[in-house]
C-alpha cells in the first residue's frame, strides 16, 4: 500500500549481491530489504552469497559490475569496495563503476585484550608495547580495521611485535593466547565482554554496548573512520529504478526489525542518502590515503 509507484520496476527477480558468507550484519540486512522488496512489489527478490575466500569482496563486486542495469542486481558491499577497490587494478572496477543508493550500516570493530593483560587502554598499550612484545590478531591485511590499527600504533609510537590474519576473532582466541590484541566486532565478544578489555572502537562515534570505550577518532583525528556497509548498483542503471530501491530499503533499515539488530548487537542501523554517501566515500578515501601514507 505505501509505495504504489512500484508498479513498473521491477519485472523479473531481483538479486541482492552479498560478496559474504550468510550470518553477519550486512547479510542479516540484506535479506530484511529483499524480504521488504518482495512484499512491496510481489516480484521475487532475494539474497546471494558470493564469498571471495582470499580475495575478499572483490569477486562479488565484479558479478555487479557485469550485471544489467536495469535494477535487477544490487550490491551489498563494505567499504572496501569503492573505497579501496578501485586502487587495487581489478579489470574494470573504477571510481565510475558503481553508483551508490544509500549506506545503511556501522559496524562495531574494536580493539580489545584479555581483561589481565597489563593495559586496559591504547596510551597504557603503547607504553607497554615499547619493551614487550604485544600480538595483534585481525581478519586480513587488506581490510580497513587492520590498516586502523597498525596507523594507531604508528602514531602512538609503538609496533606490534607480531601480527596475524584469522578466519574468526572470539573470545577464544584471547583466551588461548592466540593474538595477545584482537581487532574484532564487539558481537563476536558479546558472551564475555565482561572478561575484556575494549581498548578503542575502530567506528566513528562509541559503541552502545562499550560505552566508556573511546572511538579511534577521538585518540587520533587523522584515522576518524568506519567500516560501513551500502547497497550499489551498476552505472547507468535509470534514476526512478534507483528512487525505487531506495525507498525500500531506506523504509527497511528504518523498521522495528532492523533497528532490533542495532540495539541488541552494538551496530548502527540507519539510512544515509546516495549525495551523503558519496560525500562518506571521499572522505573515506582521503583518509585512506592518509593511512597509506602512515604505513609506507
Amino acid at each position: 500500500g505505501a509505495l504504489p509507484a512500484l508498479a513498473e520496476y521491477p519485472t523479473s527477480p531481483v538479486q541482492f549481491v552479498v560478496p559474504w558468507p550468510p550470518g553477519d550484519f550486512e547479510d542479516i540486512l540484506t535479506r530484511m530489504i529483499a524480504a521488504d522488496m518482495q512484499k512491496a512489489t510481489g516480484q521475487s527478490a532475494s539474497v546471494v552469497n558470493k564469498p571471495g575466500g582470499g580475495d575478499g569482496p572483490f569477486p562479488g563486486a565484479l558479478e555487479v559490475l557485469n550485471g544489467p542495469t536495469d535494477g535487477s542486481i544490487v550490491g551489498s558491499f563494505v567499504i572496501g569496495v569503492p573505497v579501496v577497490g578501485p586502487d587495487l587494478g581489478i579489470e574494470g572496477l573504477t571510481e565510475d563503476t558503481f553508483e551508490s543508493l544509500g549506506i545503511f550500516l556501522t559496524y562495531p570493530f574494536v580493539l580489545a585484550a584479555a581483561s589481565d593483560a597489563p593495559y586496559s587502554s591504547m596510551d597504557e598499550l603503547a607504553a607497554y608495547a615499547k619493551s614487550n612484545k604485544v600480538s595483534l590478531g585481525h581478519f586480513g591485511d587488506p581490510l580497513t580495521p587492520t590498516a586502523v590499527s597498525k596507523a594507531a600504533a604508528k602514531i602512538l609510537g609503538f609496533e606490534w611485535g607480531s601480527d596475524a590474519a584469522f578466519d574468526m576473532l572470539d573470545c577464544n582466541s584471547l583466551a588461548s593466547g592466540d593474538a595477545d590484541v584482537i581487532n574484532t566486532t564487539i558481537q563476536l565478544i558479546l558472551p564475555c565482554l565482561d572478561d575484556v578489555n575494549v581498548l578503542v572502537s575502530v567506528t566513528n562515534e562509541r559503541i552502545s554496548k562499550a560505552p566508556n570505550t573511546p572511538a579511534i577518532g577521538e585518540l587520533i583525528p587523522d584515522l576518524d573512520i568506519f567500516l560501513w556497509n551500502g547497497l550499489f548498483v551498476p552505472a547507468g542503471t535509470p534514476q526512478d529504478v534507483k528512487d525505487k530501491i531506495t525507498a525500500v530499503a531506506k523504509k527497511s533499515m528504518l523498521g522495528d526489525k532492523a533497528q532490533e539488530v542495532a540495539t541488541n548487537s552494538g551496530a548502527l542501523v540507519y539510512w544515509m542518502d546516495a549525495d551523503a554517501s558519496d560525500a562518506q566515500i571521499q572522505k573515506d578515501k582521503n583518509t585512506m590515503a592518509t593511512i597509506a601514507g602512515l604505513l609506507e
